[in-house]
């Protein structure tokens, strides 16, 4: 870990600093949840994509099995195979843990302590788009590596529990999001999204998925997530609406008596 190689200047000095304005400083937040920042040196993406290259070139020519990032993408590269594991558990605690601990410690995101980093690849003969999904995370960390690409802008349809993962949208719950090469967007893991085709080219992203495993097991004996969750919120906001309705409708009757 080369901090000031990997990372801009700006994201370096907001993290180091340490504060909820220095964070907040370089932050852009499109929706409620999901926030946006320039990261990474192009030359770190660069090395990073030819690192990946040369893993599956190995892979390849040893006539090995690749392990796949998850279930639904068919291409890329699981970075704690060969050799990064250190590496992103230490970029996970000391950079992206500081920035959870102040937007997301609903779930877990002050408590962050494993993780699951990969690289996918999206394009002609890769993995064209990804469908509508959660992640297995509590916080994800998704950063456009390259390379040149048109597409692929990745959709965000509202953060919901597993009660309600199938629930409809909100329209004030949609936003697309464009990457840029170095680039960061963070969310919860539990930000319902997509990947829309990519049309051209090669687009390739490092993602982590950072976990907590204080909250997993904290997650057990909740039944309210309205904390975090649109729609058990909305249904909490309706309770509260019915309630104030029959206590008016009560009172109205005790004064007509």
């Amino acid at each position: 870990m080369h901090p000031s190689a990997f990372f801009l200047p700006t994201f370096l000095e907001a993290v180091r600093t340490n504060t909820e304005e220095s964070i907040a400083s370089i932050m852009t937040e499109p929706i409620p949840g999901v926030f946006s920042f320039a990261m990474l040196q192009p030359n770190f993406c660069d090395m990073l994509l030819e690192e990946v290259e040369n893993f599956e070139k190995w892979v390849h020519a040893m006539k090995f099995k690749i392990m796949r990032p998850n279930t639904m993408n068919k291409y890329g590269a699981v970075l704690d195979d060969f050799g990064l594991e250190s590496m992103l558990n230490q970029f996970m605690e000391e950079f992206i843990a500081p920035i959870s601990k102040v937007f997301y410690p609903e779930v877990g995101g002050g408590t962050l302590d494993s993780h699951h980093a990969f690289v996918v690849e999206y394009g002609k003969d890769r993995d064209v788009e990804l469908g509508f999904h959660v992640d297995d995370s509590e916080v994800t960390l998704n950063v456009c590596l390259g390379k040149q690409f048109s597409g692929g802008e990745l959709y965000f349809r509202g953060i919901r529990c597993e009660n309600h993962v199938n629930s409809e949208t909100q329209h004030e719950e949609m936003y697309d999001y464009s990457h840029v090469p170095g680039r960061a967007v963070l969310h919860r893991g539990r930000h319902r999204h997509g990947a829309r085709p990519t049309s051209s080219g090669l687009r390739m992203n490092l993602l982590l998925w950072c976990r907590s495993s204080v909250f997993r097991e904290m997650k057990k004996y909740q039944m309210d997530f309205s904390s975090w969750c649109g729609e058990c919120q909305r249904e909490k906001t309706e309770r509260q609406i019915q309630c104030v309705k029959a206590t008016k409708h009560f009172l109205g009757v005790l004064e007509g008596q």
